[in-house]
């Protein structure tokens, strides 16, 4: 099947969950396992979806880059759609010169978008087309630190430092008697209560006693 044809099935499905605001890869697999009554969905019709999907926060954040006077959530549904796919192919499609899918990307407008359209299409895919190279090279780099850091191994745990067992095996605090003798120190037990109370405190017979 040709590709332009797949470029509007692909149009098609990207339209379908703009407006309904659905996650384009379910409603994806819901076109392809269950193409109604259409032919089932083009190879390359589904190798677009599926790359839009993949990088449509980095294709919009392009497109608002480059755009004069609308941003993409600004524009007309059929118009971001159509550059979302264009935009696609001149990045990350090889197969595809730039020409092409430029010239493509107009014949879609033409056919389903207004007539002012595709002037404003072509001036912004040939502005995608001029920092083409600048773009995939900064891509590179940012995909090459996050591998980066994502192979750098973790940290050995710190050795101890043993102060704690210093202080583990340090021995008591000792309190010099008055005969010169150590002994340890012990707190006092609070329940005991100290011998001059004691010589004064009566007992339960001393109470019952008579003189």
């Amino acid at each position: 099947m040709a590709r332009s044809t797949a470029r509007k099935r692909a149009l098609n499905t990207l339209y379908e969950a703009d407006e309904k605001g659905q996650d384009i890869l379910s409603l994806l697999a819901e076109r392809i396992a269950n193409p109604g009554t259409q032919s089932p969905l083009p190879d390359y019709a589904i190798e677009i979806v599926r790359g839009v999907a993949e990088h449509r926060g980095e294709i919009d954040h392009l497109l608002d880059e480059h755009s004069t006077g609308w941003k993409v959530k600004r524009m007309a549904v059929v118009d971001r759609n159509v550059l979302r796919i264009a935009t696609w192919e001149i990045l990350y499609n090889d197969e595809v010169p730039d020409k092409v899918a430029i010239d493509e990307a107009i014949s879609l407008a033409k056919t389903l978008s207004d007539e002012g359209s595709t002037s404003f299409i072509h001036g912004l895919l040939s502005a995608i087309c001029g920092v083409k190279e600048e773009h995939l090279a900064h891509q590179a780099e940012l995909e090459r630190q996050r591998e980066q850091s994502e192979s750098q191994p973790e940290g050995d745990a710190p050795e101890a430092s043993g102060v704690d067992d210093a202080e583990d095996s340090e021995p008591p605090t000792q309190q010099t008697a008055s005969d010169g003798e150590s002994t340890d120190t012990v707190p006092n037990d609070p329940g005991t209560a100290s011998g001059s109370d004691d010589s004064h405190e009566d007992s339960p017979q001393d109470q019952h006693t008579t003189n």
